[in-house]
C-alpha cells in the first residue's frame, strides 16, 4: 500500500554501499523504519541532506504488513530550516532531541497529537531568538502528556519532592532513591507550567539545569521500557557550559 505522510527524521544507519536505513516519526503510521537507496551522485548528496536529524519531510512509502523495513519511494523537505543547521546551540539541541525521540517513541503507533506537538516544537526552535537554553527541558516534560505519564502539577505544594516512579509530587521521602529534591522538584514544577514563549523568564545555573535534565532522563527511563543512556547528553552539557 502506498502511504503519503508527513515525517520527522530521528535516526539514520548506513546499510551497505548505497543504502540507508532511516527511522521516522510519521503522522499517519507512527514510528516507521524505511530503507532508502542513496546513489553516489549529486542526487544522493541531496537525499542525505534531507535525512539530517529532525528534518521535516513529506514522504511517500510502500507500506506492507509484517514487514520491518518499508521502501521509501519519494521524499522532500516540507519546511526547510532557517537557523538550526547554522546555530551550534540549536544544532546541539536538535541532535540531543533526535536521540531522545528515537528512544522515547520506539514502538509508538499512530499518534497525530504527538506528531503535531513534535513538529510544531521543531518549527518553533528553528524560528526563535535566544535565549532558548530551557527548550529541551520544556519539550521533554510537555511531551510526557502525549505518551501517558504527565505529572499532576495541581497537587504541588512548596517543599514537595517529586517521585519519579509514581510521577507525582509528594511530601515525604519515598522508600526508593528515584526522586528529586524539594529544590529541583520546585524547578520541575515551574518548567511544566511554562511554554516556549515564557521559558526564557526562568533562569537556572548550569549545575541546576544539569540536574534537571538528568532527572527528566531518569523519569523517562523509568516509564519507557528499554530507554538507554543518552550518548548525546554529555555533548549538550559541555556546549551549554
Amino acid at each position: 500500500m502506498i502511504e503519503k505522510t508527513r515525517a520527522i527524521v530521528l535516526h539514520t544507519l548506513k546499510y551497505g554501499e548505497c543504502k540507508v536505513i532511516v527511522e521516522l516519526l510519521c503522522r499517519e503510521t507512527g514510528r516507521t523504519a524505511c530503507i532508502v537507496n542513496v546513489p553516489k551522485t549529486q542526487r544522493g548528496r541531496v537525499q542525505m541532506q534531507a535525512l539530517q536529524p529532525l528534518t521535516l519531510l513529506d514522504v511517500e512509502m510502500d507500506v506492507r504488513p509484517n514487514v520491518q523495513l518499508h521502501r521509501l519511494r519519494d521524499m522532500r523537505i516540507s519546511q526547510p530550516f532557517a537557523s538550526i543547521p547554522f546555530s551550534a546551540g540549536k544544532m546541539s539541541i536538535a541532535l540531543f532531541l533526535s536521540e531522545f525521540l528515537y528512544h522515547a517513541t520506539r514502538g509508538e503507533q499512530r499518534n497525530e497529537s504527538l506528531f503535531d506537538y513534535v513538529e510544531n516544537s521543531i518549527s518553533w526552535l528553528d524560528g526563535c531568538e535566544p535565549p532558548f537554553s530551557n527548550f529541551h527541558l520544556v519539550f521533554m516534560m510537555r511531551m510526557a502528556r502525549f505518551i501517558g505519564f504527565y505529572p499532576n502539577v495541581d497537587d504541588y505544594r512548596d517543599g514537595d519532592l517529586f517521585d519519579l516512579r509514581d510521577a507525582m509530587f509528594v511530601t515525604e521521602i519515598p522508600w526508593h532513591s528515584d526522586y528529586l529534591s524539594a529544590a529541583d522538584a520546585g524547578r520541575l514544577h515551574r518548567l511544566v507550567r511554562m511554554d516556549y514563549a515564557t521559558m526564557r523568564l526562568f533562569r537556572m545555573s548550569h549545575a541546576e539545569r544539569d540536574r534537571i535534565v538528568d532527572g527528566i532522563i531518569r523519569y523517562y527511563r523509568l516509564h519507557v521500557e528499554g530507554f538507554p543512556e543518552m550518548r548525546s547528553l554529555s555533548v549538550l552539557k559541555e556546549l551549554w557550559h
